[in-house]
């Protein structure tokens, strides 16, 4: 009796702790939580510095918030709206009131929470709403009709009494509406002219329409905030703006010269047309990306231009007098800084930048100009794994808002000291609190070499608990733009943020997956980004798809069972990974890729990126036919899977329409499969919409990549219903 009560005691403590165990088992991430994680972005200080109002982007849905700025207590809910997005906002001089566009009007809600409301209602629509310099007054466009180009008024509303006064009139349109710094003028853009220009190819039928859309270039005007007659200051091209130096200039970019020359001009408000302040001749092609800061950007006091130039190779900050001289160069090193903001006294400089030797991770640093730029010094803030990016300052110049994301963390912002060992405090919290942070994959930063021996970044992710003894699946991630990149964790970017969630999701389901930094990508310096002059869907290609070579050197990587996939220009890198190499890949997902770069030449809205790349194509014809993927189709081997949204105007849905056409003429319909999402743009917004694709992704990859134990192909791999 004593050796069985023994055994006893020696089992129920094992079945007590087993049970332990398996009650602090880590639930697996699933798809519904991911679709959850929330992105924050646009901090702005309240006038006193007590709080940041922000954008929370949730399923698509866009609404407004505010955090105390200290970090305590949760973020409160300004708008609460299921359907639309808050775009844009600003405080109210009491420090309480917030005001945003919504519907064509401007509406206000409260910082302490409540339903917002309308600050007035009207028929016709107002677009480009900006405060005057004190928040006491508002400008906006108001349409005189309701036909396209029908005409706007420049209107100025005060906001306490309600009262308007009408101070121009364009025929045509005005948008971009600016205050002077002092509040006694406005600039705005006007005489530009949306110009459809309708296609309904016969592959589509003549009941579809596809609506290509050309922007003409517009007049730079000011006009007296309290009425007269506007002057031309200049001319402004597609996307260009610009912004106020001091009550009489204003200073703005052009690129010219097919996108080889950027100029900063400074132009008379008064007119007469305006000075070049600085120019940057680029041999290929101005590679610097609009999210930056590169363009000029006048200190508070009006002495300074701040601009980003790659002159030596790499982005650096420089400023120029604004009433003329040589720019000085701020920053030195083989790293890319960006998003400069000048400090409220014109003294400092808040930016970010990757280290060098680290393109992923990025951190806040700040140039001290109190010595003058000759003698300025620059100091990082902030130090580790991930990123920190985008630094607002606060009112009073002491503290820094940002955002940031590492291996474990999504995008969220943070309240800092504006000093280096400042200690940061956490204002927002976007990821559900029912997922583990601790169970994600840090990525591991390697090389392996290009088409021509040139080393290309990538980012590995090897699955926590893979048993090494096993060959398992791998992922080949191909990233979108062209000049985008891969991070050291969450990517800073809510479009791209959704992949990196995914493929968390992926990791635990055993998949290694690696995503390279291809010739093109930011965060290597200027001669990588243009590295694709005149080579379009070449050596930047192969870069990317030769990822599987790396993977194939893994002895717990199954060299058979590689799957590629990718969004936008990703997207049309895994077209020309599935057919220049029919057999490597197993299967491949195609999110809203290009097919043809003539194609995409001839929808004016890309004109610029392609020709800036690869010239016109009456130029350089034998380029354009090297990206013309779609010619290709025949070598198409391995299952496809297609996702595509209706309205998307990044790449549009006619691209992947010509795909479906051509494959079924090439009798490979046994071979793709196609989803299309009515009123889904190119970046997966909507939950519903998100929640589908990586299901379906999920499953195609599942099926594609599974494991026989007799090694042979099943007859069950093909593209996924």
């Amino acid at each position: 009796m004593m050796k069985k009560f023994a055994l006893l005691a020696v089992i129920i403590p094992c079945v007590m702790a087993a049970a332990a165990a398996a009650q602090t088992a880590v639930p697996p991430l699933t798809i519904e939580q991911i679709v959850e994680i929330r992105h924050p972005y646009s901090p702005a200080w309240s006038p006193d510095g007590r709080h940041i109002a922000f954008l929370w982007d949730h399923d698509g849905v866009d609404n407004l918030y505010v955090a105390d700025a200290g970090g305590q207590g949760d973020p409160v809910a300004v708008t609460q709206f299921t359907e639309g997005k808050v775009r844009s906002f600003f405080w109210g001089r009491d420090n309480q009131t917030l005001y945003f566009p919504h519907d064509g009007d401007l509406w206000r809600g409260s910082a302490s929470g409540g339903a917002p409301s309308a600050v007035w209602t009207t028929p016709a629509a107002e677009s480009s709403i900006a405060a005057s310099p004190d928040n006491s007054r508002v400008a906006f466009a108001r349409a005189s009709g309701t036909a396209p180009n029908s005409g706007a008024d420049l209107v100025v509303r005060d906001l306490a009494s309600g009262q308007e006064t009408r101070v121009a009139h364009d025929p045509t349109n005005i948008a971009d509406v600016r205050w002077s710094k002092d509040g006694s003028h406005l600039a705005y853009v006007g005489g530009f002219r949306i110009v459809d220009h309708p296609e309904m190819p016969p592959y589509s039928g003549d009941k579809i329409i596809y609506r290509n859309i050309e922007v003409t270039p517009g007049r730079l005007m000011v006009v007296a905030a309290a009425g007269g007659t506007p002057v031309t200051a200049g001319q402004l091209g597609e996307y260009e703006q610009a912004s106020w130096v001091d009550a009489g200039h204003l200073v703005y970019d052009h690129q010219e010269n097919q996108y080889k020359t950027r100029i900063i001009y400074v132009a008379n408000a008064s007119g007469g047309g305006p000075r070049v302040a600085h120019r940057d001749v680029e041999e290929k092609f101005w590679s610097i990306p609009e999210d930056s800061g590169s363009p000029g950007q006048a200190s508070p006091d009006g002495k300074w231009i701040l601009f980003i130039s790659d002159r030596d190779g790499w982005d650096h900050l420089y400023v120029v007098p604004a009433a003329g001289g040589q720019a000085v160069q701020l920053t030195r090193g083989e790293f890319e800084a960006w998003r400069p903001q000048w400090s409220h006294d014109s003294r400092r400089i808040a930016f970010d930048a990757n280290e060098p030797g680290h393109p992923g991770d990025r951190h806040l640093g700040i140039v001290d100009l109190s010595a003058g730029p000759e003698r300025a010094t620059v100091t990082m803030i902030t130090a580790g794994r991930g990123t920190d990016t985008a630094p607002q300052w606060s009112p009073d110049d002491s503290r820094l808002v940002y955002q940031h994301t590492d291996p474990q963390h999504s995008a969220d912002l943070y309240v800092m000291e504006a000093r280096q060992g400042g200690k940061p405090a956490q204002i927002s919290e976007s990821m559900p609190a029912e997922v583990r942070k601790h169970t994600f994959v840090e990525p591991q930063f390697i090389h392996y070499a290009g088409p021509d021996g040139k080393q290309v970044g990538a980012w590995l992710f090897v699955p926590k608990n893979l048993d090494p003894s096993k060959k398992h699946a791998a992922i080949v991630w191909i990233h979108g733009d062209g000049i985008n990149q891969n991070y050291d964790g969450w990517h800073i970017e809510r479009n791209y943020a959704v992949y990196y969630s995914f493929h968390q999701y992926l990791l635990e389901k055993g998949y290694v997956v690696i995503a390279p930094d291809y010739r093109g990508s930011l965060g290597y310096g200027r001669d990588w980004r243009t590295g694709v002059y005149m080579d379009i869907g070449g050596n930047d290609a192969k870069d990317a798809y030769m990822a599987a070579n790396y993977l194939k050197t893994l002895h717990y990587v199954d060299p058979d069972r590689i799957g590629v996939w990718g969004l936008s220009y990703g997207g049309f890198f895994t077209l020309i990974s599935l057919t220049d190499n029919p057999t490597w890949f197993r299967c491949g997902v195609d999110v809203a890729g290009v097919v043809d770069f003539g194609m995409y030449y001839q929808d004016p809205y890309h004109n610029g990126w392609t020709v800036s790349r690869i010239g016109l194509p009456s130029q350089n014809p034998k380029v354009y036919e090297q990206t013309a993927v779609i010619h290709r189709m025949d070598q198409l081997q391995r299952p496809l899977l297609i996702l595509h949204g209706t309205p998307d105007v990044n790449v549009p849905y006619l691209e992947s329409v010509r795909l479906i056409d051509q494959l079924l003429k090439l009798g490979k319909d046994d071979l793709f499969s196609f989803m299309v999402y009515p009123g889904e743009y190119h970046y997966f917004d909507r939950g519903h919409i998100l929640r589908d694709a990586w299901h379906r992704v999920d499953h195609f990859f599942e099926v594609n990549l599974e494991h026989d134990k007799g090694g042979q192909e099943s007859q069950s791999r093909r593209a996924a219903p």
